[in-house]
């Protein structure tokens, strides 16, 4: 017999701890080379563990042990041969759903098969009965040995047969949620924490993405968002008031010359700041494909621990959701957070008449021991300033058709 122990990797300098968040194999499956077997939460990211090698597996860790890095939470026996019949689906083919069957043809139940797939959802349909609050015990599986799939799901919503009956529940919480509560009680605690309110008219920025951003998409395969706007707005600012872009380290304020934006993104595992490195050489084009590319990565739980360390100033946007107002927590060791919101069409005085303008609230968290009220008010000022007028800010005082179309 060869036996090959398992160890848990290194995730990070910082990390010395992962918790098993998950296992995707039972103890006694045969498992393939790079088959994705457990899910480990750190206390920063979601990792996945691939089998080193295929063979018989057997755990020797629970789902919610913490574990060291270096430990062994599993051993494959490598000699052993792939049981006939036992065939495991690779990662790919557990999310691939079976074909519709024609129209003409009477669709057949799924067989029976005694599986370790059978009646778990994959990664995609698991998020859909989470959202829609279903009970997977209620949704009969017609995925690959009996795997419940995102269409059993979709089903089950439509039909309104598996919404879960009044009950409770209890369940521990991740490490990644766990680290989010500790740094939130945290910052209220140790921080002089204020916020100061502005308002912006965001009816030129929707003016310009109205006429150009089909085209920017023809173009670029990516959106033209309202948070690049922000985040370039946000950079402008930064460079003026660095006190803003700045952090305490025992008695000294470190400030920097450089703008790592950190852009607040809801993922099934908790909140998580995806950073954008040297945001103030950004274009609108790299910072939309950039921010595109990490908020993909962090809600799949594939993105990694130095994508979302390191950031000097972050965004949060509440208006996603449809908050109106809010004071944002500051993303600890930072300074300041900058909070969006909704926008919603007000009454306003313009040269002394009152008109309708698409208005949005905005919010400047900051930490009032390394910053002045007169340099936060004066920060949110110029970041409405930059998104009243982006021809003259944001574009430098070029045509933006010629910028947008020339990266």
């Amino acid at each position: 017999m060869s036996v090959l122990e398992m160890k848990v990797p290194s995730p990070g300098e910082s990390i010395s701890e992962v918790e098993i968040a998950e296992w995707l194999v039972e103890d006694g499956d045969y498992v393939e080379k790079d088959q994705t077997i457990a899910e480990v939460d750190s206390d920063k990211a979601t990792l996945e563990l691939p089998a080193e090698q295929g063979g018989i597996i057997t755990l020797k860790a629970e789902v919610g042990d913490l574990v060291e890095v270096g430990q062994v939470v599993c051993l494959i026996d490598t000699s052993a041969e792939q049981p006939e019949g036992t065939s495991k689906p690779s990662a790919a083919e557990q999310e691939k759903e079976l074909p519709s069957p024609s129209p003409a043809v009477k669709a057949q139940p799924a067989p029976k098969v005694d599986s370790y797939a059978k009646g778990h959802p994959s990664v995609s349909a698991k998020k859909m009965i989470d959202e829609n609050e279903l009970d997977a015990e209620l949704i009969e599986g017609t995925g690959r040995d009996g795997r419940i799939t995102k269409e059993d799901v979709m089903d089950a919503v439509s039909s309104g047969k598996a919404r879960a009956d009044r009950k409770s529940s209890s369940k521990k919480m991740s490490m990644l949620r766990r680290k989010i509560a500790s740094r939130l009680v945290a910052v209220k605690n140790e921080t002089a924490m204020l916020t100061t309110f502005n308002e912006v008219n965001m009816k030129p920025i929707m003016d310009l993405r109205k006429k150009y951003k089909d085209e920017f998409k023809e173009k670029y395969g990516v959106g033209l968002g309202f948070m690049s706007f922000f985040t370039k707005a946000c950079t402008l600012a930064l460079a003026e008031f660095p006190e803003v872009n700045s952090m305490i380290d025992g008695d000294h304020m470190v400030s920097y010359n450089f703008a790592d934006v950190g852009i607040a993104v809801s993922s099934p595992k908790g909140l998580m700041v995806p950073v954008l490195r040297n945001a103030e050489k950004m274009n609108l084009l790299e910072i939309e494909s950039n921010i595109k590319r990490l908020a993909v990565k962090a809600r799949d739980g594939k993105i990694a621990l130095d994508e979302i360390t390191g950031g000097t100033f972050t965004i949060t946007n509440g208006g996603v959701f449809g908050s109106m107002l809010s004071t944002p927590i500051i993303n600890p060791p930072q300074s300041a957070i900058l909070g969006m919101h909704n926008i919603v069409e007000r009454p306003v005085v313009i040269d002394g008449k009152v008109e309708v303008r698409p208005i949005m609230y905005l919010a400047l968290s900051y930490d009032h021991r390394i910053i002045d009220g007169k340099d936060s008010v004066g920060f949110l000022v110029m970041v409405k300033e930059a998104l009243e007028n982006p021809e003259e800010k944001i574009f430098q005082g070029k045509d933006p058709k010629e910028v947008l179309f020339n990266y």
